[in-house]
């Protein structure tokens, strides 16, 4: 049976990589796909209110030359397996998560598929190459620095030859793309455990991060897939995916790390110097749906030197990543200026290019997906780079960041009817998505006109969903009516309560980007004062065991929310963020279990968070 399956999935590799295929072919195929589908769909249970599921978009195993260098040996079905709780060794010591994940998404490097197909397959040509016997044989933390250095990061960052010796061409790279492709088809298990071809595009012109991770919404994937060997340019990427979508395939892009992307991100001009166009807002709005919030290498909302009116901004900066290849902090390598910023766009273009839901994940480089608990990041995530705590207190992230800077990461969350690739994937793409930092709070964003005051958490969804538009919307003017938000968190079970949620909207006046951050629902009985504010919780971390308090918060906060100071005339966006009360870090849990002393300026206990996707409003 094992060996009948395996070829089974050949030959839907075969099938699914054609993506040149007719129209009839194509049409043909579809019919007896979904034949086949409804009648496994037909037993998975659908909720058409939707159920929150968690996952990681943003994973590398062994199949991306960087981790592999640092000494991943790990390879996508690895992944998958710990992704859905089994226990794998990860970074020399065995490793699980505590909570399994619903749905995955392997996002290995396409500029280094046919590389690491080299290095990994005994016989092949080019594996005992000197330079890949050098990869294969590094062991400690400078010589997968001076490989890593070498041979992934210059040429992804100069232009120079992007492939070593040892590379065969197009036929390695198609065999590395088609052992992912096998996995992924393996470890799907409709209603129980999805997983997402995917891979991603890793442009860094002048060390800028442009990164995107390319998710597919079934088995029509390409013969390769498209990597910054093709093209840095984003919009080469993008006229790319539409050759797909009109070639059959259903895919889209999520970019991540703008706070490393030295003002390129969230752009006034194009990669020619050329000013941003209708055209070019409009395709990647269409290609775009969602931007990854916080990863590893930081978080990307806002940063305290440009918000300094956020309480909330100073969480998970990665300050050393100034100190890495020319990166400097500027306002629009964040999130919420893109958000603000498209409003604009969209008032002088017609389109807004930053239209963004808003997704998490990990970037973890050492094949563990969602490995994103504060209290579980024993093995770190970047393989030699942090493998244990006295690395963590020493080393360096990729050139990123100092190892005690980073975090373990966040989490995506999608409201979807099932757990299926289609479900998950049409979540992302309509932007009924929501960030956590880590932990698995739920939170949900409604807005309407029509709402009432007195909705309890077992009834509002309903009245969400068919008096109004999930976050992810858009909200139309309704006779200059103020718009009324549904907004619900509930909090981790494992975690402490929930402090806080707040109301983040941007907008745009007389031509000029504003925002205001309003706190909208508190715990403990608190008030929230006639200036907005409320006054802190004192909820310590223990630090002598990292225990949190778990006296104060709430399980469950909820209310129905007016703008007091909309004007119908004004377009704008809101997010709800949502505040945990404090726990400890990472960096806390190894000076208790490890006895090393991190710097007094690294923080011990953090504030996790999570993000709704925004809702728009546009006046007519």
């Amino acid at each position: 049976m094992k060996h009948l399956i395996i070829s089974l999935i050949a030959v839907s590799f075969l099938a699914a990589i054609s993506c040149s295929k007719s129209k009839e072919q194509l049409e043909k195929e579809s019919r007896r796909s979904d034949e086949d589908k409804s009648e496994t769909l037909s037993i998975i249970p659908v909720n058409p209110l939707k159920d929150a599921f968690f996952g990681e978009t943003h994973v590398h195993t062994s199949t991306s030359m960087d981790a592999f260098i640092g000494g991943n040996r790990l390879t996508p079905e690895d992944a998958y397996r710990f992704a859905r709780g089994e226990e794998v060794v990860a970074n020399g010591s065995a490793h699980k998560l505590k909570r399994p994940l619903d749905f995955c998404a392997i996002s290995d490097h396409a500029e280094y598929f046919g590389e690491t197909y080299t290095l990994m397959n005994p016989g092949t040509p080019g594996y005992d190459d000197p330079i890949a016997k050098q990869m294969r044989e590094a062991n400690n933390y400078e010589d997968a620095m001076a490989l890593f250095v070498k041979y992934v990061i210059t040429p992804a960052r100069t232009g120079g030859s992007v492939h070593p010796s040892f590379y065969q061409g197009d036929t390695s790279t198609m065999s590395g793309w088609r052992k992912n492709f096998e996995a992924t088809e393996k470890y799907y298990e409709p209603g129980k455990f999805t997983t997402l071809h995917a891979f991603e595009w890793s442009a860094a012109p002048n060390a800028g991060n442009l990164h995107r991770n390319v998710i597919f919404r079934d088995t029509l994937v390409p013969r390769m897939p498209f990597s910054a060997n093709d093209s840095r340019d984003p919009q080469k990427l993008w006229e790319w995916m539409g050759q797909q979508i009109e070639n059959g395939c259903t895919l889209l892009a999520i970019p991540h790390n703008s706070n490393g992307s030295k003002g390129m991100m969230f752009p006034e001009v194009d990669m020619d110097g050329n000013p941003i166009t209708a055209e070019y807002a409009e395709i990647r709005q269409k290609m775009e749906p969602a931007i990854e919030m916080m990863q590893i290498k930081g978080n990307s909302e806002v940063h305290p030197d440009f918000w300094p009116n956020d309480e909330f901004a100073d969480f998970e900066m990665a300050y050393s990543i100034q100190d890495y290849s020319g990166r400097k902090f500027e306002k629009r390598n964040y999130v919420r200026y893109g958000l603000e910023r498209g409003l604009k766009y969209e008032e002088d273009l017609g389109v807004n290019p930053f239209k963004y839901g808003f997704v998490g994940g990990s970037d973890n480089h050492n094949g563990t997906p969602g490995n994103v608990e504060e209290n579980n990041y024993t093995v770190g995530s970047h393989g030699l780079a942090d493998q244990t705590a006295e690395d963590r207190l020493t080393q360096v992230i990729d050139g990123w960041a100092t190892a005690y800077d980073i975090n373990p990461g966040s989490l995506t969350g999608v409201w979807a009817e099932s757990n299926t690739r289609e479900s998950i994937w049409d979540a992302i793409k309509n932007k009924e998505t929501f960030a956590t930092s880590g932990p698995r709070m739920k939170v949900r964003l409604f807005g309407g006109y029509d709402f009432e005051s007195n909705y309890i958490s077992t009834s509002f969804v309903k009245e969400g969903y068919s008096k109004g538009v999930p976050m992810g919307g858009d909200l139309p003017e309704v006779n200059g009516k103020s718009p009324q938000f549904i907004v619900w968190a509930i909090k981790d079970p494992m975690g402490p309560g929930l402090d806080r949620i707040q109301i983040i909207k941007g907008w745009l006046e007389n031509g000029e980007m504003k925002e205001a951050i309003y706190n909208v629902a508190v715990s403990d009985d608190r008030k929230i004062q006639s200036d907005g504010s409320v006054e802190p919780l004192k909820a310590m971390v223990n630090m002598e065991t990292g225990d949190f308090d778990s006296s104060k918060g709430s399980s469950e906060l909820m209310t129905v929310w007016t703008d007091p100071d909309f004007d119908p005339s004004q377009k704008a966006f809101y997010y709800a963020r949502v505040l945990q009360l404090p726990t400890a870090r990472w960096t806390l849990y190894d000076e208790i279990r490890e006895g090393v002393k991190y710097p007094d300026a690294i923080p011990k206990s953090i504030v996790e968070r999570a993000w709704s996707s925004p809702i728009w409003y546009s006046p007519e």
